[in-house]
């Protein structure tokens, strides 16, 4: 059989599958992408990539990219439960990677790691559809682009396609989601007087409640909120931008803040029930990023799980020939560290957002333990899920220490 034309396809060329183009065509490797967009467009998509997150930059040589492009640092977190200040906190001072929160505008990162994997050497091709992928020994991808039918093979096919994944069911794999817990809001505003340096998390449990400011510098704020699924506002009102800010007031937020804010882009809301794959590897296709496991945005996670995935698929590829065993250690290790994000992130939503009597109940009693020592809640979210996230852990969090 002759050789495939390509090392690794992607299908997608978004973060993960542009990241993981640019760092294997780097090293030599014959690298196609196949992204649907011509331009990148707001969606509301997570801008604000992690402590964690960003060491995983550092380990695939994109921190200096992000930095230099598009992103925006924030050394500073300010926690609130209930209106009340809880924490300040220094994250370079206080995570395990020693590192602030990137921001940045989504569309901006996506073109800044494209157009890096296109000079890394990749074979970019933008207006592409994906028709079919075929796994196998040789897995196949059927795409049109500019007009022209086309099939491209490869020793491994990369589905970074998101979270409504077609590679996902052409590959067959079965996904997993949980049941609908909370419903997320997002906009871009201009115009915000928050502090440039400093993200900002607002609790209101007894509702159901979360608000996040995330600043990208020069007043422009990617703001979100978060509703209980049994919480919600009406769905009539769900996309309008009043409401929104009445919503992100009753979270805690001061309603100052929005007094002159200006829409810089959409204002969409969508479910955060996590979905995913177990072992996202089989017969020649591998998921990353939201294919694999899309989290609930919740808490965060989306982009630094994404990096990590290709991080971990990069180490594996590079370290010799035997792909199949390289891709099958990948989704052992994405099945680890994804299930303790996805474990942490849930106990945040039994605490912070959960309502009713038993978690008033469980509230009452975590919640003034953590006012006095806000170490108790788990760092995973900032410092990653190689840290401890077992019954110990959680007791402490829920206060049965």
């Amino acid at each position: 059989m002759a050789d495939p034309a390509f090392d690794v396809v992607t299908v997608g060329g978004g973060l993960g599958g542009a990241a993981l183009a640019g760092v294997l065509a780097a090293r030599g490797l014959r690298v196609l992408v196949l992204e649907r967009e011509r331009r990148f467009a707001d969606r509301v998509r997570g801008e604000a990539l992690m402590p964690w997150g960003v060491a995983e930059a550092r380990a695939l040589g994109l921190d200096a990219l992000l930095r230099a492009t598009c992103a925006h640092q924030l050394p500073w977190l300010d926690l609130f439960l209930g209106g009340v200040p809880v924490a300040h906190r220094d994250l370079p001072a206080s995570t395990t990677p020693a590192a602030p929160w990137l921001a940045f505008y989504h569309p901006a990162m996506q073109e800044a790691v494209l157009d890096a994997a296109a000079r890394a050497g990749a074979d970019v091709r933008r207006g592409a559809r994906v028709g079919a992928v075929v796994p196998g020994p040789e897995p196949a991808v059927a795409f049109e682009c500019e007009g022209r039918a086309e099939e491209a093979r490869a020793r491994l096919v990369v589905g970074a396609d998101g979270r409504g994944s077609l590679v996902r069911k052409w590959a067959g794999f079965a996904a997993s989601r949980d049941p609908d817990r909370i419903r997320f809001s997002g906009v871009l505003l201009d115009g915000v007087p928050a502090p440039d340096d400093t993200a900002r998390i607002l609790f209101n449990p007894g509702i159901g409640r979360i608000a996040l400011l995330i600043p990208q510098g020069g007043g422009r704020v990617r703001t979100y909120v978060g509703y209980h699924k049994d919480a919600l506002p009406p769905r009539s009102e769900e996309r309008d931008l009043g409401r929104f800010v009445d919503e992100s007031v009753r979270a805690g937020a001061e309603r100052a803040l929005y007094a002159s804010a200006r829409p810089a882009g959409p204002l969409a809301t969508f479910d955060g029930a996590d979905s995913w794959v177990e072992h996202p590897y089989r017969d020649g296709v591998v998921l990353v990023g939201d294919a694999a496991a899309t989290s609930d945005p919740t808490w965060g996670q989306g982009m630094s799980l994404t990096l990590r995935d290709v991080r971990t698929l990069r180490d594996g590829l590079l370290a010799g020939d035997d792909w199949t065993a390289a891709a099958h250690a990948y989704a052992a290790e994405h099945d680890r560290y994804y299930g303790v994000v996805h474990r942490v992130d849930g106990w945040f939503a039994d605490v912070f957002m959960e309502i009713g009597p038993a978690a008033e109940e469980r509230r009452a009693r975590a919640l003034p333990l953590i006012a006095a020592d806000p170490t108790r809640i788990p760092d995973v979210p900032f410092s990653g899920p190689d840290l401890a996230a077992d019954d110990a852990v959680r007791r402490r969090f829920f206060g049965e220490d």
